[in-house]
């Protein structure tokens, strides 16, 4: 191309074909092709025959029915038997003639309008307490206009988690309700167009829209994976985690710092949009929506419950009673009436019991009661009782004769 450039300038400006010929050490012909065409050459090789070539109509007609269908299949079908490697790239190369198009649409987010919500599973493994380690859920939501960015860790990807996880960055970070909440196909949230229990009474009680994106729709929360392979590479990195709390409190003093970088395509820093962001979103309810997991059962002669995969103690006395348990991402609670009878940390590992000492205290005091015979009272010291005391109590009147037989 450069000599291409360098002919027609030297032609243009008058220089003679054979004397630029004879400076650019070419032949007097290249110099009259190249100031006669009106692009550089390029060189084609002409396609050859090949041991593909008579089964290229074949494939063609399968993938114009199938588009997707894989490589090894169209192989089976038209009776190949030569290398399925060249087969495939030769395959690979024509597929696209046949794969639909779909176009994607530049975004324009406005204030306040949305926030996309995704789960992102930090590749590290994480203490949690019992000598195990596993790579729990960060919830990650990022109001679309501004960029910001609110994350936390989570116990698991269950509905009242993903909820509790949900009111917790809102109320917490963003300090306003987005308009509308974005959220691929999790199953905690929903499938299908179809809400999962609970989700409906959140949204509703946040006033707001939750928005289900259909299945190969990337481009509709590009924002939020963007902020999840920000986290991968300029959080983790270099970091040692001694538990989820650890995590979440490294995570929080970091997102302060990221909320403050420049980002290209605004021109401007999260944290100086955010305030412009929260003026358009709508404003937190007065009563909090109602999240974390709830359940009433009568608690039996073994005082523990089980919440979400692990076991908890309660207070032995409320034994035979109906009690309400709660759990939010922090406490398993346990209440009788008013009284509060447990209240734990909650566990992130499964399987896993958890007792209070006081409890087992309790229960042991409670059984060595009940194993304790009662001492006979005055009033049951004898086992006979007169037979008129019950006529009496019951108004029958009784013959003295019979009762003198009865008693000889």
């Amino acid at each position: 191309m450069e000599d291409w450039a360098l002919i027609r300038r030297l032609a243009s400006e008058g220089v003679p074909k054979a004397q630029i010929a004879a400076r650019l050490g070419i032949s007097r012909t290249t110099v009259i092709r190249a100031v006669a065409s009106d692009r550089p050459a390029k060189y084609e090789r002409r396609p050859a025959a090949n041991a593909f070539t008579p089964f290229e109509a074949r494939v063609r007609a399968v993938l114009a029915e199938h588009p997707s269908i894989p490589a090894t299949v169209i192989a089976e079908r038209v009776g190949w038997t030569g290398s399925i490697t060249w087969f495939r790239d030769n395959v690979r190369q024509i597929r696209p003639e046949y794969r639909p198009v779909d176009p994607a649409d530049r975004l324009q987010h406005e204030p306040g309008d949305q926030t996309q919500c995704d789960l992102w599973f930090p590749p590290v493994k994480i203490p949690l307490g019992d000598g195990s380690a596993s790579s729990p859920p960060v919830l990650v939501m990022v109001a679309t206009y501004s960029r910001f960015i609110t994350a936390r860790m989570l116990p698991s990807r269950i509905t009242p988690d993903l909820l509790a996880g949900t009111w917790s960055l809102i109320s917490d970070q963003i300090g306003a309700v987005p308009r509308r909440l974005v959220w691929d196909n999790e199953a905690g949230i929903g499938r299908g167009g179809r809400l999962a229990e609970g989700v409906a009474g959140f949204v509703g009680t946040l006033a707001c829209r939750l928005v289900q994106l259909k299945p190969f729709d990337p481009e509709s929360k590009g924002v939020v994976e963007r902020a999840n392979r920000y986290l991968e590479t300029s959080f983790l990195p270099g970091r040692r985690f001694g538990s989820p709390a650890d995590f979440n409190a490294q995570l929080g003093d970091w997102l302060g710092r990221a909320n403050t970088r420049m980002v290209r395509v605004l021109g401007a820093r999260p944290v100086d949009l955010v305030a412009e962001d929260r003026a358009a979103m709508l404003r937190l309810p007065p009563v909090a929506p109602l999240t974390g997991w709830r359940q009433q059962i009568r608690l039996g002669r073994d005082y523990y419950v089980r919440v979400i995969g692990n076991d908890y103690s309660v207070d032995p006395a409320a034994i035979g009673r109906k009690i309400d348990i709660s759990a939010d991402l922090d406490h398993v609670r346990v209440r009788l009436g008013d009284r509060m009878v447990a209240e734990h940390h909650r566990a992130w590992t499964r399987q896993a019991t958890i007792t209070d000492p006081a409890h087992v205290e309790t229960a042991a005091r409670l059984r060595e009661q009940f194993q304790t015979p009662r001492p006979v009272t005055a009033a049951d010291d004898g086992l006979i009782r007169d037979l008129a005391d019950y006529d009496r109590a019951f108004g029958i009147e009784s013959d003295p004769a019979i009762d003198e037989q009865v008693t000889s």
